[in-house]
């Protein structure tokens, strides 16, 4: 599906590259031999997996805030990308009520600094917004959103989301209608996999709870994600941008999520990750329901990738039991302090094998 020469000494700016997706990125678009600017804030104190992997002496790494416009143009200037792929978020949900400006601030204005720099370039040919599976109005439905559905996030996260996507419509419909620059979104389910350390996240949990002796504390056991392994996306956001860059009629809004069966509920992932640690390991890792009260979350989400699997060919390649796996092999890699970095290479070249 995807042509990994294509971005042989391609000029790629990715914003938020430190985060987690970010970090994955990198090492994919190193392998395939891109030229990568990356531009985000300063990795988090702590365990991070942008530090760790040790990917930011392959490629240009920028310190920024995109919502610093005049610094934002200055590197868009001095890089000239071809592609941009806009990755930089405040992506927690739980955070986003404690700070909702701060998440309106860098998940809506950053989004209009980063399109507008794209404007104001003549080197930009393809770009690729990011979002959410969460962008949709959640009426808890049993089927899979479609990406004609209404944007109505109910979070400030989610929100602010909702209104990134309509954003990058206007921008698209205003400023790019001289088919010189391609405009897409992808709206991606949950992602899981090896150097997630973030809070309130199922498998940075999983780990905190191996590394204290704890069992696993679920704060919503029955609420179902699309849960898929974090290099589904990251293809799937290249395929696109590979694509369209080619050909403008692949620009459009995406759903990127995992088929029917990988559609699970948090305390069945929590109990699979609990299974296959317990068998590598040799332990007794087990998981509860956390009481504590929480602010509101969906209950019900998943995806109809009906339209990218049609146009573009895409479909995801690991089901539940094996993006468990890969995550649980970079977890034991990384608590017997061993090579985390080799394990994501290997990863990403099975994955790749499997187009």
């Amino acid at each position: 599906m995807i042509n990994s020469q294509f971005y042989k000494e391609k000029k790629i700016l990715l914003t938020g590259h430190t985060g987690f997706k970010g970090a994955w990125m990198c090492h994919v678009l190193k392998e395939m031999g891109a030229r990568v600017t990356g531009y985000a804030l300063k990795p988090p104190d702590g365990p991070n997996l942008f530090v760790l992997s040790g990917i930011e002496k392959d490629i240009d790494s920028v310190e920024g805030d995109i919502r610093d416009l005049d610094h934002l143009k200055q590197v868009f200037e001095r890089v000239q990308p071809e592609i941009v792929i806009h990755m930089a978020a405040q992506p927690i949900v739980r955070e986003s009520y404690k700070n909702p400006v701060y998440t309106y601030d860098v998940n809506v204005m950053g989004t209009v600094n980063v399109l507008e720099c794209v404007r104001q370039s003549g080197s930009v040919r393809s770009f690729l917004n990011v979002t959410t599976d969460k962008v949709y109005k959640n009426r808890e439905w049993e089927w899979g959103y479609r990406e004609n559905e209404e944007l109505n996030g109910y979070d400030p996260y989610s929100n602010s989301k909702s209104c990134s996507e309509l954003i990058t419509e206007s921008y698209k419909n205003s400023f790019f209608q001289n088919g010189e620059t391609a405009i897409s979104t992808a709206r991606a389910g949950n992602v899981i996999g090896g150097g997630d350390f973030a809070a309130d996240r199922i498998i940075p949990d999983c780990l905190r709870a191996i590394e204290t002796g704890k069992e696993i504390a679920v704060r919503n056991p029955h609420s179902t994600r699309p849960y898929q392994h974090v290099l589904e996306p990251v293809f799937a956001y290249l395929l696109i941008a590979e694509k369209q860059y080619k050909d403008l009629k692949y620009a459009g809004n995406y759903n990127v999520g995992p088929e029917e069966e990988s559609c699970l509920a948090t305390g069945e992932l929590a109990e699979e990750f609990c299974r296959q640690w317990n068998s590598v390991a040799g332990a007794g890792l087990k998981w509860r329901q956390d009481g504590e009260p929480g602010p509101h979350e969906a209950n019900f989400l998943k995806l109809d990738c009906t339209r990218i699997k049609k146009q573009l060919g895409w479909k995801p390649r690991w089901n539940y039991k094996e993006m468990v796996a890969k995550t649980v092999e970079w977890i034991c890699a990384y608590i017997r302090e061993e090579n985390v970095t080799e394990v994501m290479l290997q990863q990403i070249k099975s994955y790749i094998h499997e187009y």
